[in-house]
């Protein structure tokens, strides 16, 4: 894992220190279709409230003959949360769920003790040119929690709440703010809200999370006196509201946070803990075949990683 400096606020400029507290630019790997761009973790930053991985999916063509192709892996310990703006992905997993996720719907996912899943292409774009981009992310799961059966669930992009106010479109993907509540179900509190801004619009991001991060995806904002471009993730301190306004582009933008988890939390892999021997046990499951299998997806899998 890698970190490229960006420029942290200026010493002295008092509006910059309150507003934002880390800067991360992510590290951008190439998974052979498309690339992606892991912000969390980060070598300076490992979790923002429970989100303990942040990943930008593409923005990708995908040729005729290419596809996406996410072997069955397992997980431990988390909730991943699945968010398109493009494209198709078809998800399956050890529980025998076999869905299809399109832009603005969500696929919640929760591991707990142990679940094996699988991202491809649907067959129906075999053979296509076709698009893919959103982001994945993976929440921690809290103290007690961790172990629960595992589950999944499916939210279509129409039961969660919209808004819209002097130049800003928004969508509460996970929360609840300002009377609103997402029928995403999770553990914690926790926040993850789609922000659209015409040029020159302002949103405001009241400081009722005690962490919370913004991942500025097209456009540019201006927060705490300092322009940011695409693919930087805000990392904003707490307790104090931050105002952000688009440049002359249209701007997208995705908020998201919530508590601080009670204790610390180790990430390997796909497997996250409390508990490092917890890890352990979880390589050696997957290691030996001892997790499930995923029903139409059998005959293939990604093998544990060395070291």
């Amino acid at each position: 894992m890698s970190f490229f400096p960006g420029n942290d606020p200026t010493l002295g400029n008092s509006a910059e220190v309150d507003a934002i507290e880390q800067l991360i630019i992510p590290r951008t790997s190439d998974i052979g279709s498309m690339e992606v761009r892991r912000a969390l973790p980060s070598a300076r930053r490992r979790l923002v409230g429970p989100f303990i991985f942040f990943d930008r999916m593409g923005p990708a063509l995908l040729r005729a003959g290419q596809a996406m192709e996410v072997r069955p892996h397992p997980h431990i310990g988390l909730s991943t949360v699945t968010y398109l703006f493009d494209g198709q992905i078809k998800h399956r997993d050890s529980l025998g769920v076999e869905m299809v996720i399109e832009p603005g719907d969500v696929n919640l996912m929760t591991a707990g003790r142990g679940i094996v899943h699988s991202e491809r292409s649907p067959e129906n774009l075999a053979g296509k040119e076709h698009s893919i981009s959103g982001l994945q992310t993976w929440l921690a799961l809290p103290d007690g929690m961790e172990e629960i059966d595992p589950k999944f669930s499916h939210i279509d992009r129409g039961e969660m709440p919209q808004f819209e106010a002097s130049g800003v479109n928004g969508r509460l993907i996970i929360g609840n703010m300002e009377g609103m509540r997402s029928p995403v179900n999770l553990p914690t509190e926790t926040l993850y809200l789609d922000i659209r801004l015409q040029p020159g619009a302002t949103f405001q991001m009241k400081p009722e999370w005690e962490e919370r991060a913004v991942y500025v995806l097209e456009g540019g904002v201006t927060a705490g006196g300092t322009w940011y471009e695409p693919d930087q993730l805000l990392v904003l301190k707490a307790g104090v509201p931050v105002e952000f306004t688009a440049g002359r582009e249209a701007t997208h933008l995705m908020f998201f946070g919530g508590d601080a988890m009670d204790s610390q939390r180790y990430i390997w892999w796909n497997f996250v803990s409390s508990s490092k021997e917890r890890i352990e046990q979880a390589k050696e499951e997957w290691r030996t075949g001892k997790f499930d299998i995923v029903p139409g997806d059998e005959e293939d899998f990604i093998p544990l990683p060395e070291g």
